[in-house]
């Protein structure tokens, strides 16, 4: 006999058999960007053609040479299987190599480098095999929003520390230990710094290194930036004494244009590899072999290759700082990284309604500050991933919109 059910019963019914979410991922939204592009690909829909200058995905191609290894690997039958855990022997010693040669920093390419599909992932495992609930992490504001979501879904409590301009984006160190840190375990750091392009010097590493001993805690260093419009690339790593709190992640996303290749790094004491690796090896099963024989040729790539990378930066650089005055908006010319990071005039309350008033009006799509952290209120971000003719196409519009809106 078929039973039937009111609407009322029907609802009560479905309510009853919803699945809900773990406790893991309250206060954890959607990612600002995942958000922002929908909302920019319904625009487009209907017909406005926005100009995307918000995310760092590189939009220039790797190396012709790495391409063709990876087309020409692939064709090979025997190379489709599982891979190593610790990756291919072949890239391990790449990235030493590569970390000697531009780092002057020696990693053992066997205990010492464990290769990750994307630094982004690191930064999961990392507070997965460390984080205990409760721990404390401190996370920079202004800093990338990753570092944030990865702590608090491994159970970790976070514990911001500020940067400001006025201090060069540096953290105060001093500070930190007079408020205390016994409850501390780990402390993310990222230079040079997305988003503010922040430099690290050599006397500021060498007393990071020294906070981490002195307190027991594990620095952990995001460092894909270090080729992008600079000619000295640092590791923490290179630090005397820093194996010991120090591991440090990198990437082949921003300088060697293979952001969607998902190649990173972990590097760092060989008991770390092994204890990151314990929780790593149950994630995944390696890297296809291809794509990492690929990313051993892009980190064989000589000066030439990011002198005419960032020839294109430069160039696309000076233009969005052209935009960036006729925002009214000040910014710090010395800054590196794939981003220019500014202060918005004070006539606007802050960087989202900033954001949003230049998306609607202008169909141009700036990054407000305020998605890295509180102390990004007053800041905007421009990515430099975007061709010189949409980023002089997008100070005509913005020039258009704000002349109209002076004489309105």
């Amino acid at each position: 006999m078929c039973m039937a059910f009111t609407e009322v019963e029907w609802i009560k019914k479905i309510d009853m058999l919803k699945i809900k979410t773990s406790e893991r991922l309250e206060g954890i939204g959607e990612y600002y960007f995942s958000q922002k592009l929908r909302e920019i690909d319904e625009l487009n829909r209907l017909g406005k053609q926005i100009i995307n200058l918000g995310i760092g995905s590189p939009d220039l191609p790797p190396h012709p040479d790495v391409i063709k290894i990876l087309q020409e690997e692939s064709a090979k039958p025997v190379v489709h299987g599982y891979q190593s855990y610790k990756g291919s022997s072949v890239l391990r010693e790449a990235m030493s190599k590569w970390y000697k040669d531009w780092y002057h920093t020696i990693l053992e390419p066997h205990t010492e480098i464990l290769p990750l599909m994307g630094s982004k992932e690191g930064i999961m495992h990392i507070c997965m095999t460390y984080l205990q609930r409760g721990d404390e992490v401190l996370i920079p504001d202004p800093g990338y929003p990753t570092y944030r979501s990865a702590v608090q879904l491994a159970g970790g409590i976070i514990r911001e520390y500020m940067l400001l301009e006025e201090n060069d984006w540096f953290p105060d160190l001093e500070a930190l230990e007079e408020q205390g840190l016994d409850g501390v375990k780990i402390m993310w750091v990222n230079y040079p710094h997305m988003p503010t392009g922040a430099m690290p010097t050599i006397a500021f590493f060498e007393k990071l290194v020294a906070f981490g001993k002195r307190n027991n805690i594990l620095i952990c260093h995001d460092n894909p930036y270090s080729f992008i419009l600079n000619d000295y690339p640092i590791s923490l790593l290179s630090i005397p004494g820093a194996k010991d709190v120090v591991i440090e992640l990198n990437s082949l996303s921003k300088a060697q244009n293979m952001a969607g290749w998902r190649v990173g790094m972990l590097c760092g004491a060989a008991n770390r590899i092994d204890e990151i690796l314990t929780f790593k090896s149950n994630m995944d099963s390696g890297m296809f072999l291809p794509v990492q024989l690929a990313a051993a040729k892009a980190l064989d790539l000589g000066k030439t290759w990011y002198d005419n990378l960032n020839a294109i930066y430069r160039e696309r650089r000076e233009k969005v700082f052209e935009i960036m005055d006729l925002l009214g908006a000040r910014y710090d010319k010395k800054q590196t990284g794939l981003f220019v990071w500014a202060n918005i005039p004070s006539t606007y309350t802050n960087s989202f309604s900033f954001s949003d008033e230049m998306l609607q009006n202008a169909g141009v799509f700036i990054t407000p500050g305020e998605i890295f952290g509180n102390a990004g209120k007053r800041y905007i971000r421009i990515s430099l991933c975007t061709p010189k003719e949409k980023i002089v196409e997008s100070r005509k519009r913005l020039e258009k919109y704000l002349s109209a809106k002076s004489n309105g």
